[in-house]
């Protein structure tokens, strides 16, 4: 273990960009560094902790548990630093800050992140539309909003990457799906590209299927979910703790990886939009609530 215990917070947001997107050539193209540059970060880090924090071959990318530990530890440093920096400089900004969040990522922690940054930026007003991810680009697109939180389809290269995860099946313990019969899906309705990509993945391992409910708020498809009305997909790492990963069980098919990723309106003001992006970029996404 080295002596020195402090961590260079720039060394930190490059190894945070790493663990984001479990991919060195994804955290340089964020970041604007090169790829061996992003390799030093992380050994310096690694020298520093005195640990491995990240596995890698040449096909993959892959956290120890160390490295868990360190991006934990990593978003709260960061964010600490950041929180410092907006005490003493965000007094100042104003303005209007129109922001929109997929209706799944907008009922965990950004409640959280949202009355700490109106307590920061008083003279900010904040606007918050929650709706589908579809919807807010569109609203985007029309200058409607400054700054939106989606989920997209993983390598879509699009807006700021927050997290990258797997979409997986999850319904109650105690579901069963016969092999023979419909796969019983609650979703959203069209166009919704999680929907989409349940019903592609499903037609392609030629397994039937029917909606049992289409609901337009993550609330409405946890409570069809619990009631035992159908299976579900959401983020492996947003599964409640009373709903069960079902991938791997009745033959279901994997799904496709996930984005969470900020998009920003090129026509609104910077500073309050890059003030709001720096403090959700440091939000450490947990399961959703029961």
């Amino acid at each position: 273990m080295a002596d020195d215990k402090t961590f260079d917070p720039t060394l930190l947001r490059t190894f945070l960009a790493v663990a984001n997107g479990l991919s060195f050539t994804r955290a340089a193209e964020q970041l604007g560094l090169s790829q061996p540059t992003v390799s030093q970060h992380v050994r310096r880090l690694e020298d520093a902790a005195g640990r491995q924090l990240v596995q890698r071959d040449t096909r993959s990318v892959a956290l120890t548990d160390n490295g868990e530990a360190m991006a934990g530890f990593a978003r709260t440093i960061l964010a600490a630093i950041d929180e410092a920096v907006s005490y003493f400089t965000g007094s100042a900004m104003s303005g209007r800050l129109r922001f929109g969040a997929a209706d799944e990522l907008a009922v965990s922690e950004l409640p959280t992140i949202l009355r700490e940054f109106r307590q920061l930026y008083p003279r900010i007003n904040l606007e918050l539309t929650v709706t589908q991810s579809g919807t807010l680009l569109r609203r985007l697109a029309s200058n409607h909003l400054d700054l939106v939180f989606i989920n997209q389809e993983a390598d879509s290269h699009r807006g700021q990457l927050v997290r990258r995860d797997r979409l997986v099946w999850v319904g109650l313990d105690r579901t069963q799906i016969e092999p023979s019969l419909p796969v019983p899906l609650v979703t959203y309705p069209a166009p919704s590209w999680s929907r989409d990509a349940a019903i592609s993945a499903l037609e392609g391992a030629h397994r039937t299927w029917r909606i049992t409910c289409n609901t337009r708020e993550i609330n409405g498809i946890l409570a069809a979910t619990r009631a035992g009305l159908g299976i579900s997909i959401l983020a492996q790492s947003r599964v409640p703790p009373d709903l069960r990963n079902l991938s791997g069980r009745f033959d279901l098919p994997a799904l496709p990886d996930i984005e969470m990723a900020l998009v920003a309106n090129p026509r609104s003001a910077r500073g309050p939009v890059e003030a709001l992006a720096k403090a959700i970029t440091n939000l450490p996404l947990s399961p959703l609530r029961p």
